[in-house]
């Protein structure tokens, strides 16, 4: 935990700094179109710091990963046993063939009917401080009992596929390698498990990758166009920073939606719909998009903050209420977004 505080700081404090150099990259587009030139300046380098990926993945104290226990989370993550019925696993909703999400505006409940909120993927989460679009979950393995135990999403019970799984022979001996207390196959161990496995599903390297690294040519002059709108007259940096592009905080952009977000769960202000800042990565493959699957393309997310948000007072300090882009400036913006996806949806751990 003190890791991750620590890390958390470093970021933040690079988060400051870049969002002052941010205020005066506007100029920066037109001046390299017009040139040509190949930025090689301390800003660069600031950005690069900022986006750079970490060497190592973080686990909790609690929950140490092992072959065995992430192998055993992977087989839990596709066995329909979890749920009431029996043909309905966590897989049915973060489909690894659509980037561990669905594809759909909402997820689809039981009944048929599209639930309250869109599938976020599930890749890198294992650098997330709070789970669901309102946060109402502190880890991943708390995140994990909330859809097992929905009535309209899995309609599972812990203790009775404790009593199920005890009686296949793989599970038992999978769940002996995987911990050493015993009894090993218990409730807290099934969300171990899962846990340990949704920590491996990191977002693969992109070409954006290749430019922190230093290859000054592995983005496109309108691909550099739009990173310069991105940190710098967009403002998207304010809450899309750090590698995975997401400060992992809560904020109210201004959609048109009466759904009550982080006010409706504790640790959230009540009236105040505020939703959690998602990871850009991979977004190319996990439209539609927002909390509410409202916004089809990047391109309808680019026009949302473009001019389309609602100006309201819980509105986010750091969005720029009067953001105008011509439409060379929301192209590139776009083209620039798709470098933070691989060329195929990913759908293992990478």
């Amino acid at each position: 935990m003190q890791r991750m505080a620590g890390v958390r700081l470093k970021l933040a404090a690079l988060m400051v700094i870049a969002s002052l150099l941010g205020m005066s990259t506007a100029g920066w587009t037109g001046a390299k179109q017009a040139t040509g030139e190949t930025r090689g300046s301390g800003r660069d380098a600031l950005w690069r710091a900022l986006f750079k990926r970490p060497a190592e993945t973080p686990h909790p104290a609690d929950n140490p990963p092992n072959e065995e226990k992430i192998a055993l989370g992977r087989s839990l993550f596709h066995d329909p046993r979890l749920s009431g019925n029996k043909n309905r696993s966590c897989a049915s909703c973060h489909d690894p063939k659509q980037s561990f999400s669905n594809g759909e505006r909402r997820g689809i409940g039981l009944d048929g009917e599209p639930l309250q909120r869109n599938v976020p993927s599930l890749f890198s989460l294992a650098w997330g401080t709070s789970f669901y679009w309102d946060g109402r979950a502190p880890t991943l393995e708390a995140q994990a009992r909330f859809p097992i135990e929905a009535p309209n999403e899995m309609a599972g019970s812990l203790p009775e596929a404790v009593k199920i799984l005890r009686g296949d022979e793989y599970y038992a001996e999978a769940f002996d390698r995987a911990f050493l207390e015993r009894p090993s196959l218990t409730e807290n161990n099934i969300l171990k498990a899962l846990g340990a496995y949704e920590r491996t599903l990191i977002a693969p390297r992109t070409r954006f990758d290749d430019w922190v690294e230093g290859d000054d040519r592995a983005l496109s002059r309108e691909e550099q166009a739009g990173f310069s709108i991105f940190v710098g007259k967009g403002g998207c940096v304010a809450c899309h920073g750090g590698w995975r592009f997401t400060d992992d905080a809560f904020h109210d952009i201004g959609l048109k939606s009466d759904d009550p977000g982080r006010g409706a769960v504790q640790g959230g202000t009540p009236g105040l719909a505020q939703f959690k800042t998602p990871s850009l990565r991979e977004s190319r493959h996990t439209a539609p998009f927002m909390h509410d699957g409202s916004l089809a393309t990047l391109n309808a997310v680019v026009n949302h903050y473009a001019g389309d948000l609602v100006v309201r007072p819980s509105l986010a300090a750091n969005i720029r209420r009067d953001l105008k882009l011509s439409e060379l400036e929301k192209k590139a913006l776009v083209a620039f977004l798709a470098t933070l996806s691989s060329d195929v949806p990913a759908s293992s751990a990478h």
